[in-house]
């Protein structure tokens, strides 16, 4: 489990590490006005689309009923229903590709309400439309990465994300060069996101013969039979309740469309949030699933208990410090990252003043993340989604009340209360339902971890206060190498901090790797 958990956690943290320096160019070339507004307005879109088919959600639908197919039919039936899955959700995916082009005007004006009447409006509808061709390839990519999932096979999965990414950095390169103006930088950029889209389905498709659970030996069929439909039912709230942290943000960029740069500074916001959750969140949806559904189905209650403990010790051990840092460090991050161009000093004060905010709610996102593979290994994915939409309700209109007063600042604090109301419902509920198996060593560990990481926190706070070198008048390079310099020293502190207080060593950590992959 630490391997595979170590795998995912790699590629996740290339992938947001290379798209980091993607908004750092898109911050660059459009800055935070009303075309970056209305590119990001369109991006999320998309964004939320890729999330809810290829970051858990579908996986967490198709792995226990394939494992399950497997089981009873053996491997010939597996591959025919990995035939039909792929090609019922590729012929979907077409079609609603298809219809979202001509109603784009209507769903651009619901998700960003504010944009009516301004040119914001037509802007993000023209590169929504460009952006499209993407989600009729992240269907087939998604089923071909749960298939490898479910087998335990996490390393192109892992990394072949990282496509989708290189593909808009090397042409926002060209365009920092070429120098464009923001409106057509923005139409070259949603362009090239079906282009990611195409590589990556190419990588997958590629390597599909090495897979026996693929349906090479089966032919690609279009069925909504009875099982299909039993999958789909069970997959439309599973990728909705593991897209919950987008679709908070999606929530709050409804409110926040009314102000001008409030939506670019959320999302900037967000991406720093999105790294952490990306390593914890996506690791535990992808490894712990198949972990826990082989357990409940074996119905061997230790192995479960196993499996919920060390993911919710990972989880939070994680967490918690990366919290903590980017609450501390936010803004010099923040200049680091993205003052460039046409993002100016403002505009850094504004997204370090949302990401603190916005960062209160990581931990909450990743407890959602911890806890719902526990329901997606029962096959119950209503509960989660259940628990998705009480938060996002809560976080509009908590973002609504909230914006009147304290602008983007509360409009980041709603998405917080939307995030925490997601996991006390799960909490309630897998409480209620079945039973959280937490075993002795977690109990144990758990307040240490939350001590390590706030003595860490405190010792962060006290070194910035005392760094004139991080504030805004200090070069650029000096600047980077100093904050570089201090989160290293947070890690290394922290991790000094788990070995005194007992939580793990060194050597204990490279054992663990040792045996798994033995």
């Amino acid at each position: 489990m630490i391997r595979s958990f170590l795998t995912v956690s790699s590629g996740t943290l290339a992938s947001r590490l290379l798209g980091f320096v993607r908004d750092s160019a898109l911050a660059a070339l459009l800055g935070a006005g009303s075309v970056a507004d209305a590119f990001l307005a369109a991006f999320q879109l998309v964004n939320v689309v890729r999330r809810l088919l290829t970051e858990g959600g579908l996986n967490a639908a198709l792995v226990p009923s394939w494992l399950r197919v497997r089981e009873t039919g053996g491997v010939a039936a597996a591959a025919a229903y990995a035939g039909r899955v792929l090609g019922t959700i590729t012929a979907v995916l077409i079609v609603t590709t298809a219809l979202l082009a001509l109603v784009m005007p209507l769903v651009i004006t619901v998700l960003a309400p504010g944009f009516t009447g301004r040119e914001s409006l037509q802007l993000a509808v023209d590169n929504a439309r460009l952006m499209l061709p993407y989600l009729a390839f992240a269907g087939p990519v998604t089923v071909m990465m749960a298939l490898l999932n479910a087998q335990g096979r996490f390393a192109l999965t892992a990394f072949s994300p990282l496509l989708f990414n290189i593909a808009l950095i090397a042409v926002m390169a060209a365009l920092l060069v070429v120098q464009p103006n923001a409106t057509r930088a923005a139409q070259i950029i949603a362009a090239t996101v079906g282009v990611a889209g195409l590589l990556q389905l190419s990588v997958l498709v590629l390597r599909r013969g090495e897979n026996v659970a693929t349906p090479v030996a089966s032919p690609l069929r279009v069925s909504f039979d009875k099982e299909i439909r039993g999958f789909l039912g069970k997959a439309v709230p599973g990728m909705m309740a593991s897209s919950a942290p987008q679709l908070l943000v999606v929530a709050g960029a409804i409110i926040a469309s009314s102000s001008p740069s409030a939506v670019s500074w959320l999302y900037f916001a967000n991406r720093l949030v999105e790294l952490p959750l990306g390593i914890v969140g996506v690791a535990m949806g992808t490894v712990l699933i198949p972990e826990l559904t082989r357990a409940v189905r074996a119905e061997d209650r230790a192995a479960v208990a196993h499996a919920e403990s060390r993911g919710l010790e990972l989880a939070v051990g994680l967490a918690l410090p990366a919290t903590l840092g980017l609450i501390v460090l936010s803004e010099p991050i923040v200049r680091l990252l993205f003052e460039h161009g046409a993002f100016t000093a403002d505009d850094t004060k504004a997204t370090a003043r949302a990401l603190m905010w916005l960062t209160l709610a990581l931990p909450a996102h990743v407890l959602v993340k911890a806890l719902s593979p526990a329901f997606f290994a029962r096959e119950d994915t209503m509960t989660p989604l259940t628990a998705a939409l009480k938060g996002v309700v809560l976080a509009i209109a908590s973002a609504f009340l909230l914006s009147h007063w304290y602008g983007a600042d509360g409009i980041a604090a709603a998405i917080a209360v939307g995030a925490w109301s997601m996991a006390f419902s799960l909490i309630r509920r897998g409480a209620k339902t079945f039973g959280f198996s937490i075993d002795t060593e977690a109990k144990r560990r758990l307040p240490r971890i939350a001590l390590a990481a706030l003595a860490m926190g405190a010792l962060l706070w006290l070194a910035t206060r005392s760094l004139p070198s991080l504030t805004p008048s200090a070069h650029g390079l000096i600047q980077a190498i100093l904050l570089l310099v201090v989160i290293s020293a947070g890690i290394a502190i922290y991790g000094l901090l788990l070995r005194l207080f007992g939580v793990i060593g060194w050597r204990d950590a490279v054992n663990a790797v040792r045996q798994a992959k033995g």
